[in-house]
């Protein structure tokens, strides 16, 4: 094994985060756990704290959550901001978390929907950095208008909400913009992290590889899902947010069929419908995903992955992990 590449942006990409390998621990619902964000960050890379999973899935209240976190790792943690006001309520309590991450020392945030300008001069005032995702350029161009730091470009191969061009159209889309790009989707081998680094990525995002760790407590059967799945298998569905998901194919999935009813098509098409339909999903989806990724019955098998499954094929430890991606020998 080779030892780690890296680039002018890659450098740049660890040396701001403050970080030893350019690689995020994607946030994810409901997989992101305490364990799972502090290995992440103590192998090297970063871990990035998703509110609704510690809160709601692992019972945490916010602070005392990334106190736990802390526990664990001193190394720098990030924080997800899903920031569509969906809600005046949820729009409320997203602010709070955001301020609360200040108050810990979190200086590194991935914003998601939305635009992020309010993000970006809280945490600009206090020196942090803040990155978007983005799945084309008009997103991007949103998100740099607000002043981000840099862009999380979710490609077709990702799991949870997926875009829809490769990862090289991306790149060929977004260089024009001088800041630092994260590969998201489909990493999940030495070989493919490197091959994103050279064609000018600064950094990668994973998110399957992660579930199927020894620190995520996701499912057993969940996890073992993933080492089995074969890139085919990963399909996307509209009915869980009403936006494609990429999703494990199946039995459950082939009952369910992978299309959302035209009233909820109608709806999302709507101006003011949309945040009403995206609500009804959202507190749909909490309930269901959490329900299943988490049942070591299987009775429920509504498992998000992307097409990184075809380079997973054994559990291990998020150290190992991050070694083998960056190629670090043991």
């Amino acid at each position: 094994m080779s030892t780690p590449k890296t680039t002018k942006w890659s450098d740049k990409f660890c040396q701001s985060v403050g970080i030893e390998f350019p690689i995020i621990a994607g946030p994810m619902y409901p997989c992101s756990n305490v364990e799972l964000i502090a290995a992440v960050s103590e192998a090297g890379g970063i871990g990035i704290v998703q509110p609704i999973s510690l809160t709601y899935v692992y019972g945490d209240e916010y602070s005392a959550g990334l106190q736990r976190i802390k526990s664990l790792t001193n190394k720098p943690i990030g924080m997800n901001a899903l920031i569509e006001k969906s809600s005046k309520k949820y729009h409320e309590r997203m602010q709070q978390w955001i301020d609360i991450s200040l108050e810990h020392g979190i200086r590194f945030f991935v914003t998601s929907l939305g635009k992020p300008d309010w993000v970006v001069d809280k945490v600009h005032a206090v020196g942090g950095l803040v990155y978007h995702d983005v799945t084309e350029k008009k997103w991007a161009k949103i998100g740099l208008d607000c002043g981000v730091d840099g862009l999380i470009c979710v490609n077709n191969r990702a799991g949870g909400h997926a875009g829809g061009l490769t990862a090289e159209q991306l790149q060929k889309n977004l260089s024009e913009f001088d800041v630092p790009l994260v590969c998201a989707g489909g990493i999940a081998s030495h070989e493919r992290f490197n091959l994103a680094l050279e064609n000018g990525y600064a950094a990668c995002q994973l998110g399957t590889r992660f579930i199927a760790s020894e620190e995520c407590q996701a499912s057993e059967i969940y996890k073992q899902a993933i080492v089995k799945a074969r890139e085919e298998d990963i399909v996307l569905s509209e009915k869980i947010t009403g936006i494609p998901v990429s999703i494990i194919n199946t039995k459950y999935i082939q009952q369910s069929g992978l299309k959302s009813n035209w009233l909820a098509k109608l709806m999302l098409r709507g101006n003011r419908s949309k945040h009403l339909m995206r609500l009804i999903y959202g507190l749909k989806s909490i309930w269901q995903l959490k329900r299943a990724s988490l049942d070591e019955s299987g009775k429920k098998d509504y498992w998000q992955a992307g097409k990184s499954v075809a380079d997973i094929d054994e559990i291990k430890s998020c150290q190992q992990i991050i070694n083998e991606i960056v190629g670090v020998k043991s």
